[in-house]
């Protein structure tokens, strides 16, 4: 139902933008099948495959530093309350700083280099997955605390079967808003200083003003993405809250 429910609303869009065409300039509003037929030809060529797959190499790497460092973060944060009060003050500055402070100042320091790109991408990501983390260590139960001191858990029975279970859904939540956040900065830091990607070809379009061809990596990205928070993230989001 709710699959037939996506597909309904995702025509019903696909509709609305058709008849749009119709009645706007279409070097403003390009139709769908003339979207469609850059993508195909773009495909041939091998270049959108090529940007695409650069782009997701880039957002894996990002994400995943991100993940780790912000999990690790939170859980430290959320079980010390002396660690809290001395990275506070610097976690919720890195949370406000914008995400174009974070890029160029990463690429002024690091020069304009795979390593700036992946570091400012991860960067602005952190401090999400950190005080979400933060909030689940927080909330520990104690009862399962009291429970494990009395049986006396060593430290890795206690990280197994306590903690981790307790923060899985904050883990999978962060992980969810954190894709999110995470292919969209890439864009960004792709149009400021990298020779290729989604981000790089949006930016090159958009110099032609080809709006057809920026319609095209979008979508073609988004469907990307919005795949592997269906196939891969929400799967994982029903496993954390299965016990409810």
């Amino acid at each position: 139902m709710a699959v037939a429910t996506r597909l309904l609303s995702a025509l019903l869009l696909l509709a609305a933008w058709w008849a749009a065409s119709r009645f706007t300039d279409l070097r403003t509003l390009p139709s769908p099948e003339a979207v469609a037929a850059f993508v195909v030809r773009e495909t041939q060529s091998g270049d959108l495959p090529r940007n695409v797959g650069i782009t997701l190499a880039r957002v894996a790497a990002s994400f995943l530093l991100a993940m780790a460092t912000g999990a690790l973060l939170g859980i430290l944060l959320g079980r010390s309350r002396s660690a809290d009060r001395l990275l506070d003050t610097p976690l919720l500055v890195l949370l406000n700083t914008p995400a174009l402070v974070i890029t160029v100042l990463a690429y002024i320091w690091l020069g304009l280099t795979e390593t700036a790109a992946i570091l400012a991408v991860a960067l602005n990501k952190m401090p999400n997955v950190a005080v979400i983390m933060r909030e689940g260590a927080r909330g520990l139960d104690p009862g399962l605390e009291e429970m494990a001191r009395t049986f006396r858990y060593d430290r890795r029975t206690w990280i197994r079967h306590v903690l981790l279970p307790q923060l899985e859904p904050f883990a999978v939540a962060a992980a969810r808003s954190g894709l999110s956040l995470a292919w969209k900065i890439v864009l960004v830091v792709e149009l400021l200083g990298r020779p290729n990607g989604v981000g790089y070809a949006i930016s090159y379009y958009f110099q032609l003003f080809d709006v057809t061809a920026l319609f095209g990596y979008s979508l073609v990205f988004s469907a990307v993405m919005l795949a592997a928070d269906t196939l891969l993230l929400q799967p994982l989001d029903a496993h954390a809250r299965r016990w409810r």
